[in-house]
């Protein structure tokens, strides 16, 4: 899917796993792509000018609020955001000190809120944003409450901007996905506290396919980088407020 040779999409966690499929994609869709994290990864340099690597932590307010300026200084413009910065970790619920909690929901749910502010102001009628979600933002799971509790904040935050931005003609959506094999999902299910329980990492993500999914298989990045071209598109007009499993059927609704 082509979108026009101007957009400029700003990509948080754009660097690596979901989020580098994501930069492709918008990137072969003929956008310019801010890719905003921490540390520059090289995607930008591989994939060329039309690409910029901008070093910011997207949980500190500031560092959103720079990241912007620095992608308008560069493009020009700003017509989409992509929220997709996250961190998955299991706790039980005794285990859950001030801190991993204030982690979990510094990156996976003030970003969100800090980078749509910082952008509001420089989006124009027909933008978008995107917010990478989960299906842990839809139903709770054991030893994954700060996880869960962060993303169904990160949906009721898609569901309130878009009631407040339609007017402006700013469309809001969010993507959840399941597990995509990446190397941080890799690295999450590794913890004995995770659903793997210890299991060998592919084995378990198998056994999940065949035994939980309609279509016997697991999304793919590129799957997952795909639909958030879609939303962000004009052919995704009229869809806005909507969080949009990604899953290969394990949650139909």
């Amino acid at each position: 899917m082509m979108m026009s040779s101007d957009r400029v999409v700003l990509v948080t966690g754009g660097g690596r796993g979901i989020g580098a499929e994501i930069t492709r994609a918008f990137h072969g869709a003929g956008c310019r792509v801010a890719v905003v994290s921490r540390t520059d990864d090289g995607l930008a340099t591989a994939l060329g000018e039309r690409v910029r690597h901008i070093a910011a932590d997207v949980s500190r307010s500031a560092d959103v609020q720079q990241a912007v300026t620095a992608t308008l200084a560069w493009a020009g413009r700003l017509d989409v955001v992509v929220n997709n910065a996250g961190m998955s970790a299991w706790r039980p619920l005794e285990s859950i000190d001030d801190a991993f909690w204030a982690d979990m929901l510094a990156v996976n749910l003030s970003s969100v809120l800090f980078t749509c502010r910082a952008a509001l102001a420089h989006l124009s009628p027909g933008g978008a944003i995107v917010n990478v979600s989960s299906l842990a933002g839809k139903r709770g799971s054991a030893n994954n409450t700060a996880y869960c509790a962060a993303k169904f904040g990160v949906n009721g935050i898609t569901q309130s901007l878009a009631k407040e931005l339609g007017a402006r003609g700013i469309r809001v959506n969010a993507v959840c996905p399941v597990y995509v094999m990446t190397d941080g999902v890799r690295d999450a299910l590794a913890d004995p506290l995770s659903p793997a329980q210890g299991q060998e990492i592919d084995a378990y993500l198998a056994t999940f396919a065949r035994t939980q999914t309609a279509l016997g298989r697991l999304p793919l990045a590129s799957e997952i980088g795909a639909m958030c071209v879609m939303l962000a598109s004009e052919a995704a007009s009229a869809v806005t407020g909507q969080c949009i499993n990604v899953d290969c059927g394990v949650l139909p609704q």
